[in-house]
């Protein structure tokens, strides 16, 4: 078997190749995957597209990535890099996971692809962002007192990425309706009377609707973790 054959399929397995020259090297073809991603998704990022954009060819850019998976590890990564980390000796645990989880709901939500990408793109617990991530929560969990601090990483994680993945795609379909937000949900709500000043034919009513949701359900996660910590 060839030592290939035995190596760990994953881009974090592998050093960074040296950079051959100072217009192209892997930070930014991962800026510009990125930004792709952004405007379009990722069926429309593909590695002849994004050398195009570069100036570069396909072979100059496997240089570099040696997949559009691999790249794709990547660019999850960097984008995970953007999620306010908390603090382990916190003092209010769940405002701490609170403000950790929408930090990560607003970044899902810049980036509407990386939740759906998030669980395919390869061994992505190897992502120095990711891990960094996933460290800061459990240390969190421990020193509060949770004896299965991974259980209550997995439970945040689960409800953000799930909450976060239905909103993105909500948004995507009313962007494709051609219509505001608020108009959009209006169809699918009975007329309601104006909040704290707030119009309610206005988009900024729509957008408290949806961080209301996600709130009050990341509320009913944490009250079930409290559960499980010692009395």
């Amino acid at each position: 078997m060839t030592a290939k054959a035995d190596r760990i399929p994953s881009v974090w397995a592998r050093p960074a190749p040296a950079p051959r020259t100072p217009a192209l090297n892997r930070a930014a073809i991962v800026r510009e995957a990125i930004a792709m991603l952004d405007e379009n998704g990722i069926e429309a990022l593909s590695m002849r597209k994004l050398g195009a954009r570069l100036g570069a060819g396909a072979t100059s850019m496997y240089r570099h990535v040696d997949t559009k998976d691999e790249l794709l590890e990547l660019a999850v990564d960097e984008v995970l890099g953007e999620i306010v980390l908390p603090e382990a000796d916190d003092g209010n645990w769940r405002e701490a996971v609170t403000a950790c989880a929408g930090s990560f709901r607003a970044t899902a939500l810049r980036h509407p692809w990386v939740c759906a990408e998030l669980g395919q793109a390869g061994l992505a617990s190897l992502g120095p962002n990711l891990a960094a991530v996933m460290e800061r929560l459990t240390a969190l969990f421990v020193h509060t007192g949770f004896t299965e601090p991974h259980t209550a990483v997995d439970a945040l994680f689960s409800y953000s990425i799930g909450m976060s993945t239905m909103e993105s795609a909500w948004l995507t379909t009313v962007a494709r309706s051609g219509q505001s937000e608020a108009r959009f949900l209006a169809r699918f709500l009975p007329p309601t009377a104006p909040e704290d000043g707030q119009d309610p034919d206005s988009d900024a009513h729509a957008v408290a609707i949806r961080d209301g949701k996600f709130i009050d359900g990341l509320a009913v996660v944490l009250d079930g973790l409290g559960t499980r910590l010692p009395s």
